[in-house]
């Protein structure tokens, strides 16, 4: 009888851990959009810790290409993605003329005032890093470290880059996309195609010529030229990089121009590239030299998605840079 008893008090002990509740931590998801005189700004925000805000490239993409490689960060810092003005989930314009570096560091500046956010680390990546310096050069005060992810602070460089990758294309390839670019980009085929660049250039320009520098580590299985000329905010794009093709930024962008100015830059600032980036690591280069108060990290082997690339690296610099105080 003894035995028994003693058997159903350890079957007990043992359904009774089994039951235990999992001690797996929970991350809830807060979604919201900030009004910011009529902006439309959509975030989301995950994570504990200090607030880490997360600005995209494109111009015309969305923060969503971010997802699932930057999660691991919410471990150590709240994260608030945020989608740009005509982008992703945010409002458009009836006017493209909205769509400016200016217009989207002040829903930036909304952002962090309406959630309650204090002084911030800022992370850009790609024209992302654009907002974000514009954004340091206005109000710095309100940094405690600023992240330049695979960016640049010249249109004129970006355009000598660019016109390098064009280059390098096969001799047959370049001719292609000559020639598409001067029968004109814009109004071909279909009605609902009019708006954005033909199915063959964007396989030229967004296949051929980019993706050698956007992945080398880990090239993404999934990516596609055509499906990334279909998923980008076109009214967006066309007014602040241009109609005149990939390898040339000639729409607002061109104002673009703060080389001489990023002395002014005082925050910590962590400047982050591949080392065959499609921003040229000797754009980054030339930043580190003219922001005091910088670290560069060239990473090896990798692209312009240098945090899918080289995540673990990527990942472990962020939060390292972020939780130092320096």
């Amino acid at each position: 009888m003894r035995k028994l008893l003693v058997l159903l008090f350890v079957a007990v002990l043992a359904c009774s851990s089994f039951a235990q509740p999992s001690q797996a931590s929970v991350y809830p998801v807060q979604q919201g959009f900030v009004d910011n005189h009529g902006a439309l700004i959509y975030y989301e925000a995950m994570g504990r810790g200090a607030p880490l805000v997360i600005v995209h490239g494109g111009p015309g993409a969305s923060h969503d290409y971010f997802l699932p490689y930057l999660l691991p960060l919410m471990r150590t810092n709240r994260l608030i993605f945020i989608d740009e003005r005509g982008s992703g989930k945010s409002s458009k314009f009836e006017d493209p003329k909205d769509y400016t570096v200016g217009n989207m560091v002040e829903d930036l500046e909304a952002v962090r005032v309406a959630l309650g956010l204090g002084k911030i680390s800022l992370l850009g990546h790609s024209f992302g890093g654009v907002v974000v310096e514009a954004y340091a050069l206005k109000y710095q005060k309100n940094l405690s470290h600023l992240i330049l992810g695979s960016t640049f602070a010249s249109t004129t460089e970006l355009n000598e880059a660019l016109a390098r990758m064009k280059a390098g294309l096969d001799p047959k390839d370049q001719q292609r996309v000559l020639a598409l670019e001067s029968a004109g980009l814009f109004g071909k085929g279909e009605v609902w195609e009019h708006g954005r660049y033909p199915e063959e250039y964007a396989k030229l320009a967004w296949g051929k010529a980019y993706f050698p520098y956007l992945y080398r580590n880990r090239p993404d299985p999934n990516y596609d030229p055509v499906s990334s000329n279909t998923s980008t905010a076109w009214d967006v794009y066309r007014e602040m990089w241009g109609s005149d093709g990939e390898f040339v930024v000639d729409g607002n962008l061109k104002e673009v121009e703060y080389v001489d100015r990023l002395h002014e830059i005082k925050v910590p600032t962590l400047i982050i590239v591949g080392d065959h980036d499609e921003s040229d690591p000797n754009m980054s280069k030339e930043m580190h030299e003219k922001i005091a108060r910088s670290q560069l990290v060239i990473l090896p082997n990798s692209g312009h998605m240098t945090f899918v690339d080289q995540n673990a690296q990527f990942v472990k610099t962020v939060r390292k840079f972020v939780g130092s105080g320096k």
